[in-house]
């Protein structure tokens, strides 16, 4: 399927490894061109010329924390003008809201509530002036389905989707669409380091949490990042611009619901 989106310019954070990589890559083979962000620099190097090859397209690679004013100061002078904004940004580590401070708090506020916002306010006047815009928000499972110990990303990114629920209707006629992913159990870095804590927590080996942790998930296996990548380029594509403040769901069956 021809997405519509050859020469269309595309920012996406936090996109070197894991899912924003799946994103990169769907919306590089879609013939964008990308600024791939990540903070690892070897990393974003391997994966900057892996995309330049495999798709001969542009790729500009910025090496920054998105959650710092500096860092989306950074993407933004590499293309002022997006017709594409996926974002993404790793979550506040797993613990028990007792521990969390006031710091933890705010940190967490701005990385998951406050720095897409921004992203979003600053790249929504070009994509007015050209009639085009789509942003993808990544947020989490969790949004909808409480996961322990995750509390402040998931009070993050909710707070995230209902401030967007009505941006994005304002939004609507101007040709931009907003929407969000939200993965369940996919099968990256950050899943692996949570059977290997279960692990040592339990006593049980990593293999052993894996499969009973995909026996819960009725597609009876964790997601890719590719498929994950695939679903965000057709949000972004020419096809989808009748879909907007919506939650797609990632998850194999994971959440129990009819709605």
């Amino acid at each position: 399927m021809d997405l519509g989106l050859q020469g269309k310019k595309a920012i996406i954070c936090a996109s070197s490894r894991g899912l924003g990589k799946g994103c990169a890559e769907a919306l590089a083979e879609a013939g964008c061109d990308i600024v791939l962000n990540g903070r690892n620099e070897a990393v974003l190097a391997t994966t900057s010329a892996a995309l330049r090859e495999a798709h001969g397209i542009n790729v500009t690679s910025i090496a920054a924390d998105v959650s710092t004013k500096e860092g989306q100061a950074a993407l933004l002078a590499a293309c002022p003008d997006p017709d594409i904004l996926v974002n993404n940004n790793g979550g506040p580590p797993r613990r028990d809201y007792s521990e969390l401070d006031r710091e933890a708090l705010l940190e967490g506020a701005i990385q998951n509530f406050v720095t897409p916002i921004e992203f979003i306010q600053a790249v929504v006047p070009g994509m007015k002036a050209r009639g085009f815009g789509r942003i993808v928000n990544i947020t989490s499972l969790s949004v909808k389905m409480p996961i322990e110990g995750l509390d402040l990303s998931s009070g993050a990114r909710a707070g995230l989707t209902a401030f967007l629920a009505g941006v994005c209707r304002q939004l609507a006629p101007h040709g931009i669409t907003i929407n969000n992913l939200l993965p369940g159990k996919m099968d990256t870095d950050r899943l692996k380091g949570g059977f290997e804590r279960s692990a040592q927590q339990s006593g049980k080996s990593v293999e052993a949490i894996r499969a009973a942790q995909a026996a819960e998930i009725p597609a009876r296996r964790f997601g890719n990042a590719e498929e994950f990548g695939q679903t965000c380029a057709f949000l972004c594509s020419r096809h989808a611009g009748y879909i907007t403040g919506q939650n797609l769901l990632m998850d194999g069956g994971l959440y129990p619901a009819a709605f």
